[in-house]
């Protein structure tokens, strides 16, 4: 019998990043620089933190993000401060994170699975790979995806490997196709004004001594191997680990031009908020698995070790447990509409009509 297993719990409060992004005017000249017209008219992120949140002090150099879109793309342009600018991967889809890097995460339908990864180093060598679902959830990464008709290109403020020259920053702009981004959408297109997706970036930094001229990564005496890598975020995981993608933030697509972020403030739907109140109860579930061997079919048991702030989403009498020993759901009715959100033991969620006198409803 396959042994049921525990999710560890992410330790913050939800609330993600939002970062309204705008169509874009005009093309890039893709020289990975930033201070030009294309990415002037848009404004960046909030300074990345560690990607454990307030657990941990925040970072030593500034990294920050803009965005853009348009009919065919989905841009990224990111500034990332760095004195100490190095890098080794030169071959396309090998592990970027073992040299600094910068990272993209999409999930485009907000389900936690089927989402993008992203990894690009100071050397522009980049690293694609589609996810089926979460590690955590036994799921596969799929190294042989690539991203066709991606386009990428690195700005170098210093000297690439270089420990003697005056390093700044490197900066990098990235252009993803909707061609390809829509293949894990929930209506497989690109989004539509007014829509969101849930994103994520992180860097990679590792510690390094100077040695001989040149960067090595700096050894802990205590286990002989480099010191563990920082990971600094956009949006906090709360947990050492991105592939949590129900804690990314939230991207709001706008054809506005002049925009007033603090008027574009996400508020959290009733959908978003059931979401997060399910994604409890399957960690919930996970760690009784884990202890037990089969999951709890007794709802109460599982609701009330809930925090108090949890429990107010929604009552208990809103939700409906269905188990066998190896498998859960767990669906709640969205108000106003003949539909419910559910989520099962993988961590999959996702909308299904209501049944009502045996006839399906639809949308």
């Amino acid at each position: 019998m396959h042994k049921l297993s525990a999710v560890p719990e992410p330790h913050i409060q939800y609330q993600p990043k939002h970062y309204v992004c705008k169509r874009a005017e005009g093309q890039s000249d893709w020289s990975g620089k930033l201070d030009q017209p294309f990415w002037e008219q848009t404004s960046w992120t909030d300074s990345f933190v560690d990607i454990e949140g307030d657990l941990k002090p925040l970072p030593s150099k500034q990294t920050r993000v803009k965005m853009l879109w348009d009919d065919d793309y989905f841009y990224i342009g990111a500034e990332l401060e760095d004195n100490e600018i190095w890098a080794t991967q030169t071959e396309r889809d090998s592990v970027i994170f073992y040299d600094n890097d910068f990272e993209v995460f999409i999930d485009p339908d907000g389900d936690t699975h089927q989402y993008y990864e992203f990894e690009i180093n100071t050397l522009n060598t980049v690293w694609d790979l589609l996810l089926v679902k979460p590690y955590r959830d036994e799921g596969p990464a799929i190294n042989g995806w690539d991203m066709s008709g991606l386009r990428t290109a690195v700005y170098i403020d210093g000297e690439l490997n270089n420990p003697l020259a005056t390093n700044r920053k490197w900066s990098v702009e990235i252009a993803m196709p909707w061609s390809i981004l829509k293949e894990c959408s929930l209506h497989k297109r690109a989004p539509l004004a007014g829509e969101h997706w849930r994103v994520n970036f992180s860097r990679v930094q590792w510690q390094v001594d100077i040695i001989d001229d040149q960067y090595v990564k700096r050894i802990d005496p205590a286990t002989g191997r480099s010191f563990p890598e920082d990971n600094w975020v956009w949006s906090p995981m709360g947990i050492v680990n991105m592939h949590y993608p129900e804690l990314w933030g939230y991207v709001i697509f706008t054809d506005e031009q002049n925009i007033n972020h603090t008027e574009h403030q996400l508020h959290l739907t009733t959908v978003e908020q059931y979401k997060w109140l399910l994604r409890q109860l399957y960690y919930r579930q996970r760690q009784y698995a884990s202890e037990h061997q089969q999951y709890c079919d007794q709802l109460a048991t599982i609701y009330h070790t809930l925090p108090e702030d949890i429990q107010n989403i929604a009552d208990i009498e809103q939700l409906q447990l269905e188990t066998t020993s190896s498998m859960f759901q767990i669906s709640i009715k969205i108000p106003d509409e003949q539909t419910r959100l559910c989520i099962r033991q993988d961590g999959w969620v996702w909308q299904e009509a209501c049944l009502v006198l045996g006839m399906n409803i639809a949308n």
